[in-house]
Parts: C-alpha cells; sequence; structure tokens
C-alpha cells in the first residue's frame, strides 16, 4: 500500500483522480430541504427571511407572519416529503444519462439530510422523519451509480442572523441556528469541533465517492480543517479499496482535489481535471414557484463543452417539499438523456484532446456568469478522444457543411469520416485549410452531432 496521507499540500500532491469520475462526466445534485417548503426567492431564504432589508424579510412577515413568532424552524413540521418516492426519483436520473447523484446532505440552514449524531433536528427525527440521505445511497448504488454527499455546512455559523425579537436568539433553537453571535465573527471552537464531527460522520456513514464542499471553509478559522479533511477521506478510501473524489472551489492546491466552478465554466482547456456544477433551473438551486428553466439545447452544450475542456457537469434538481419534481427538472434531464442515448460514445469514457475545440462563441470564464454565454453555432466544434478515435462535436447543424480549420492536414490525414447516429455516408474533403464535411440528410438528434473521425496523426 501507498505511504498514508499526511495533512500537508505536499502529502496530498498524492493524489490522482479516479478513472470512474473521469469516464463518467455526467452527475446529479440535489437541492431539497426545509427551504423547499416556502419556495420563495432562492435556497437562501432560511438566511434573507431575518434580514431587513431583503425583500423576502417583508414577504415572511406577509405571508407567514413576525420572525418573532414564525421562523424558519416553524416550516420543519410542514416539510412532510408525503409524495416521494425514491426509487422515481433514481430512474429519472438514470434516464438522464447521469453515473453519480450527490445529494445536500446539509445545506447553511444546519438540517441534516439524513440521521445525524450531533442533532435532533435533522430529516430523520422531525419532517419526513425519513433518513433521506441513507435511503438515496442505498437505492443509487444498486442501480449501479456511484454516490456522493454535499456539505455546506460550513456557512451555518454566518448564515442568521440574531435579534432580540428572531427566534434565532433562543438558545432552545440553536441546534438549528447556532448560538446567537456577532454576525463577522470567526467559527467558535465549538462550532469548528462540530463541524468536523458531522464531516468525519458523512465520510464514515455514507462511504461516498465523491465529497463536495460548498464555500465558507476558505475562512481563515477553518485552514488546518482543509488539509485534514482530505487526508482523513482519501485515507479512508484507501481502505474500502475506492478511488474518490473532492470537491472544493478554494484555496486547494492544484493536484491535491478536483476543482468545482459554480454556475460557470472555463474558457480554455485545463491541465488539471475539474468540474462545472450548475441547475436545469435559473432562478434557484431549489425549488421556487415561478422558477425558469434551460432549454436542453443548453445543457447539451454545456456537457460537451465542459467535457471537451477536461472536466465534468454535475447538474442539479430541486424537488417540491411533496418530494415530487417539477415537470421543467424533468423534461431537461430527460432530454439530455436523449441525445446521450445517440451520441454518448462520444462523451463517457472521452479524454481531451489537444485542442478543446474552435469557433467563434468564447465561453464566458468562471464562476457565477453562465447567463453571459451567448448561443453556440455551426461553427463552434468541440473535441475529445477515445483510444483511437476523434470526435468532433458540431453545435450546430448548418445550412451547407461543416468546415472544421483544426482538422487540416497539419493535424494528420483524415481516413474517414461518419456521423454518430446516422446510417448514412458522409460526404468529405480535406486540404490545408481543414475538414470539410457534407451533413447527411436526416438529423440524428438535435442540439449537438457528432462526427466520428478516423485521423492518422502526422509524424
Amino acid at each position: 500500500m501507498d505511504q498514508r496521507y499526511e495533512p500537508t499540500w505536499e502529502s496530498l500532491k498524492q493524489y490522482s483522480v479516479p478513472d470512474w469520475y473521469q469516464d463518467a462526466k455526467l452527475g446529479i445534485f440535489i437541492h431539497w430541504g426545509v427551504y423547499s417548503v416556502p419556495a420563495f426567492d432562492n435556497e437562501w431564504y432560511p438566511r434573507h427571511m431575518y434580514r431587513r432589508e431583503h425583500p423576502a424579510f417583508a414577504h415572511h412577515r406577509e405571508k407567514w407572519g413576525p420572525q418573532s413568532q414564525f421562523g424558519y424552524k416553524d416550516f420543519i413540521p410542514m416539510f412532510k416529503a408525503e409524495r416521494w418516492d425514491p426509487e422515481a426519483w433514481v430512474d429519472l436520473f438514470k434516464r438522464s444519462g447521469a453515473k453519480y447523484i450527490v445529494p445536500v446532505a446539509e445545506h447553511h440552514d444546519g438540517f441534516p439530510m439524513y440521521d445525524c449524531a450531533y442533532t435532533n433536528w435533522n430529516a430523520a427525527k422531525m419532517g419526513p422523519c425519513r433518513n433521506v440521505v441513507a435511503e438515496l445511497e442505498q437505492l443509487v448504488r444498486a442501480r449501479g451509480l456511484k454516490f456522493g454527499v454535499s456539505s455546506h455546512r460550513a456557512f451555518n455559523w454566518r448564515y442568521y442572523t440574531y435579534e432580540d425579537e428572531f427566534d434565532t436568539s433562543d438558545p432552545a433553537n440553536a441546534g438549528l441556528y447556532s448560538l446567537a453571535h456577532p454576525q463577522d465573527a470567526p467559527a467558535s471552537p465549538a462550532f469548528l469541533a462540530d463541524w468536523w464531527a458531522r464531516t468525519t460522520e458523512l465520510i464514515d456513514t455514507f462511504r461516498p465517492d465523491l465529497l463536495w464542499f460548498d464555500f465558507c471553509w476558505h475562512e481563515d478559522e477553518f485552514e488546518p480543517y482543509r488539509r485534514q479533511t482530505a487526508a482523513y477521506y482519501y485515507n479512508r478510501a484507501r481502505e474500502w479499496g475506492n478511488g474518490v473524489v473532492l470537491n472544493y472551489k478554494d484555496k486547494f492546491p492544484d493536484g491535491t482535489a478536483v476543482f468545482d466552478v459554480e454556475r460557470g465554466k472555463l474558457d480554455a482547456l485545463r491541465e488539471h481535471y475539474w468540474q462545472t456544477d450548475t441547475s436545469v433551473s435559473l432562478k434557484s438551486w431549489c425549488h421556487v414557484e415561478d422558477d425558469e428553466f434551460r432549454t436542453v439545447t443548453s445543457l447539451v452544450h454545456d456537457l460537451v463543452d465542459i467535457v471537451s475542456k477536461n472536466g465534468n457537469l454535475l447538474l442539479n434538481v430541486g424537488p417540491r417539499q411533496d418530494g415530487t419534481i417539477p415537470e421543467g427538472y424533468a423534461d431537461g434531464l430527460l432530454g439530455l438523456g436523449e441525445w446521450l442515448n445517440v451520441n454518448g460514445e462520444a462523451i463517457y469514457g472521452t479524454r481531451h484532446w489537444r485542442s478543446y475545440g474552435e469557433g467563434p462563441v468564447r465561453v464566458p470564464d468562471g464562476k457565477f456568469n453562465e447567463k453571459e454565454q451567448k448561443p453556440y453555432t455551426d461553427r463552434d466544434v468541440r473535441f475529445v478522444v477515445k483510444g483511437d478515435d476523434l470526435y468532433a462535436i458540431c453545435l450546430g447543424w448548418p445550412e451547407r457543411e461543416w468546415k472544421i480549420e483544426s482538422l487540416g492536414l497539419a493535424a494528420g490525414r483524415v481516413m474517414g469520416v461518419s456521423m454518430v447516429g446516422s446510417p448514412e455516408p458522409i460526404t468529405w474533403s480535406q486540404d490545408q485549410s481543414g475538414l470539410t464535411v457534407a451533413p447527411p440528410r436526416e438529423k440524428p438528434c438535435d442540439h449537438a452531432y457528432v462526427l466520428k473521425v478516423d485521423l492518422q496523426p502526422s509524424s
């Protein structure tokens, strides 16, 4: 056995991203919790309802009453999950083409969705009185998918506002809100110890194939815990004989874990493996009544672009409080799955080529900028490889032909071209200026079109 990981960055650079994750390409994120009951604003409703300057504050008072009489805790009995069918969830996720599933184990609100030993304020003892994460784990793994969990707990300390008239200041509710303290105070030693206990509990209980952390453990007081958590998780994984993935947003050196970009992408090929997390929905990570949803085309294009740049896509759904998944999410997932049924060979198990692609549309680089993304054209192409096969994925259908400049004679000699999913022979030609391909008469699918190119590299 290799040397055990120590909680130092030098030691943690022994880590390597497992093949299963690089082969999987697509995962499902699930934001489901008490915040799904008010279904207003977004999953940060628990925070915003106590902030006087935020619209959620007035909305809450008007609909539910003053925060002294009806606090966030009072939504818990309304979180019944009375129509939750976890088997239907997993069937939908499987049909989407996803290969790993990551429920939120605990969000900033401080209400774990599993039977947490460190608080009675959890879904197994309150609300639905079901061990949601454990039920999902059993079903997900039985269907041959990988299973992960996410922890957003670190921000709980800075999440709520404490005023005398708010229920957040009542010590009896500290198991949910944390003890009242100055808003910007660093996390207390007691909170840090509890955070560590909950984190190791998640690791030891669920043996997650993937462990995802939200922001806030970038704060200074969490500095030793970042290294300590990675070392603990990787050492436990070695004991289990599993290859695992730890996702982070910042404060980790390259090569020690897998970088994650929230609601954004990268504008270039990244040497170290990475991931985008985003949602099928546009306004919120959790269910809200007036949400809007992305097109299937945009989901397919995101997946293709990310994979070509050496990354994965973790795609979120937000179920209603009763456990049903809104149609807007389901339609997006099923549409993506239909595309993958035709073109999956150009996604699963692939690796990046020497160039991620070409075309006029530039991707905004970094987090929280996906709304700036312009639509792709038929001139935008992305490349991946699998063994000796090169796939050129065209993000639009041309009026006459595709001209792929990256595949001129300098790239090597093209020996043949076919379109995945189409039985028609493809007419093509190659010269110094590129590869020219005439599309078949019938589209094999919608959204994006995969050319399989037999390329003999130049010596």
